[in-house]
């Protein structure tokens, strides 16, 4: 499964009640625009506030741009997404396939993700064609990597969330963790005596890479101009990425 949790709220948006959607002359009007994330999901969101997260951090400049206030819809489930009254939601994949189901409009991307192979420093793997039945790989449950990389007949051991393969793979019972550079590159921030070595993504697998977007909930045509206008304003000015980069994040063109 390409989503990982913050992008999970993405596959349910499409529950929110269309009266609820809100045009740019609404949210400039009400003050404010409603960014939903998650409340406990370093480095993308956190309630607590420090680091807030990227994606806080993303919505607020964003904000800023159209003349209002962020307001924080703290989601957990997509049974939320109706009070939430979300306007957008960020790091959505950018594929109109993809969001088929959810009823969002999305942005031009600005970065490309997926999913990598984080290694010890010493390892000798290189890539995901290094890996073979000798090779011991820590993937989330349930998700994309974890069939391709069963299909290849690699042994692998499944994981609830990705710092916990990460963590796994710094106590050596694991030889490589698939997981998303974002969180690779933030583990290695928050854990400067320890880090892992983040290997290049595997371009040769299609489901494997995908860019990133901002979801918007049904936008009128006024409002979608405006946030695109103000993305390109803040890629222009290098805040998008300053902001990852304060997570350890180094952004990588979309594709």
């Amino acid at each position: 499964m390409k989503a990982i949790l913050p992008l999970i709220v993405a596959a349910v948006i499409g529950l929110i009640d269309p009266a609820r959607a809100r045009s740019l002359d609404t949210i400039r009007s009400v003050g404010a625009i409603v960014l939903c994330a998650h409340p406990n999901s370093l480095p993308f969101s956190s309630k607590a506030g420090d680091p807030p997260g990227f994606q806080v951090e993303m919505g607020q400049a964003l904000a800023r741009e159209l003349g209002v206030s962020l307001t924080l819809g703290w989601i957990t489930t997509g049974v939320q997404m109706r009070s939430a009254a979300c306007d957008i939601v960020m790091d959505v994949i950018a594929d109109r396939e993809a969001q088929g189901e959810t009823n969002l409009r999305i942005t031009k991307p600005y970065y490309r993700t997926g999913v990598a192979l984080a290694v010890p420093s010493a390892s000798k793997l290189t890539s995901f064609k290094s890996l073979d039945e000798h090779t011991k790989v820590g993937v989330q449950v349930g998700s994309m990597a974890a069939m391709i990389i069963s299909q290849r007949h690699v042994p692998t051991s499944t994981f609830g969330f990705e710092v916990d393969s990460l963590e796994a793979l710094v106590n050596h019972e694991i030889d490589a963790a698939a997981v998303t550079p974002t969180v690779a590159s933030y583990f290695n921030l928050t854990h400067p005596d320890n880090p892992v070595r983040i290997l290049g993504l595997d371009e040769s697998e299609a489901n494997l890479n995908w860019n990133v977007a901002i979801g918007m909930v049904r936008p009128d045509d006024s409002l979608r101009d405006a946030i695109e206008r103000a993305l390109e304003r803040l890629r222009a000015d290098g805040t998008v990425e300053r902001i990852y980069r304060r997570y350890g994040i180094a952004l990588q063109s979309p594709k």
